[in-house]
């Protein structure tokens, strides 16, 4: 199944991507989902990411469906 990837920020620039489409196998959950997006751009591996599914921050175990959109971002801390 297809689903759309965005990045922002840092994400974005270690992947040189702002979106792209990626292919995963049914029934997959959020977490198995992005653990192969950072096997396809390990260099996000070099930072603390936070991921949503459908504009919603992902727990890890929703199951991702054909067309979701998943984002990718860097947690950003604040003082």
């Amino acid at each position: 199944m297809k689903v759309q990837v965005l990045f922002f920020g840092a994400t974005a620039d270690e992947t040189g991507e702002r979106e792209i489409e990626f292919s995963l196998a049914e029934n997959t959950n959020a977490n198995q989902a992005f653990a192969e997006i950072v096997e396809k751009f390990p260099r996000l591996k070099n930072h603390k990411l936070l991921f949503a599914v459908n504009q919603e921050y992902a727990s890890g175990g929703e199951i991702v469906k054909g067309g979701d959109e998943l984002a990718v971002f860097t947690a950003v801390s604040g003082g």
